[in-house]
C-alpha cells in the first residue's frame, strides 16, 4: 500500500490550499520533517531489529489508546495489510489500555502536588501468547510511554531486552511512541482549526 506524501494532512482531513494548508504551508520545513519521520519509521531503508509488522502494530495500538479513529484504522489497515489476524488482536488490546493520564510520581518536593497514581496495563497469559513475547512487551512499553512517562525505569526497559530487543530497538520504539503521540495530536489541532 503506497504512503501518502502528507500523512499528516491526509489524517487531519485537511483540503489543498484551505486555510489551515496555508498555515502549514507557512512552516514548509515543520511540514517536511514530520513526513520525513514519518517514512524513516514506516519506511525504513532497515527496519533493524523492529520488523514493519511490530512498527504498524505499535502504531495501531497508540493511535487507539490517543483514541483517534481516522489513525487507528490508517494504521491498522496497512498492519492488517500484512497481518490479518494481527489487527484484531491488536483491537482488544486498546479496549482493554484505555484510561486517562498521564500518571505517575514525583518525590517530594514543587511538583509533588502533579503525583497521580493510574493503572499499569499488563498482557494477560492468553493475549500474550497470540501476540507472541515481543509484541505484547512492545505494547506494555507503549502504553507506559503514552500513559507512565514519569514511571519508565530499567526494569522496564528489562522486560524489552528479555524479549528479544536490542538497545537500538528499544529506542525506535520510543521513537515510534513519540511520533504517533506528535502526530496525532497534531492531526487534532489541526481539525480544531479547521472546523
Amino acid at each position: 500500500m503506497p504512503l501518502p506524501p502528507d500523512v499528516i494532512g491526509l489524517l487531519a482531513g485537511l483540503r489543498q490550499g484551505s486555510a489551515v494548508d496555508e498555515i502549514r504551508a507557512a512552516r514548509p520545513v515543520a511540514r517536511t520533517e514530520a513526513q520525513r519521520s514519518f517514512q524513516a519509521l514506516f519506511e525504513p531503508a532497515d527496519p533493524a531489529g523492529v520488523s514493519l509488522v511490530e512498527r504498524l502494530a505499535v502504531a495501531t495500538f497508540v493511535a487507539g489508546l490517543h483514541a483517534d479513529p481516522a489513525s487507528t484504522l490508517f494504521y491498522g489497515a496497512r498492519l492488517a495489510a500484512l497481518a490479518e489476524g494481527l489487527s484484531d488482536l491488536i483491537a482488544v488490546q486498546i479496549g482493554r489500555g484505555q484510561t486517562q493520564g498521564p500518571y505517575g510520581g514525583y518525590p517530594d518536593g514543587p511538583l509533588a502536588a502533579e503525583r497521580q497514581d493510574g493503572p499499569r496495563f499488563r498482557i494477560g497469559e492468553p493475549d500474550a501468547a497470540g501476540l507472541g513475547p515481543r509484541l505484547a512487551a512492545a505494547l506494555a512499553h507503549a502504553h507506559l510511554l503514552v500513559f507512565h512517562p514519569r514511571d519508565a525505569g530499567p526494569e522496564d526497559l528489562r522486560k524489552l531486552t528479555d524479549a528479544g530487543f536490542d538497545a537500538n530497538a528499544i529506542v525506535t520504539l520510543s521513537q515510534l511512541v513519540a511520533f504517533l503521540s506528535f502526530q496525532v495530536r497534531t492531526i487534532q489541532g489541526f481539525r480544531v482549526l479547521a472546523a
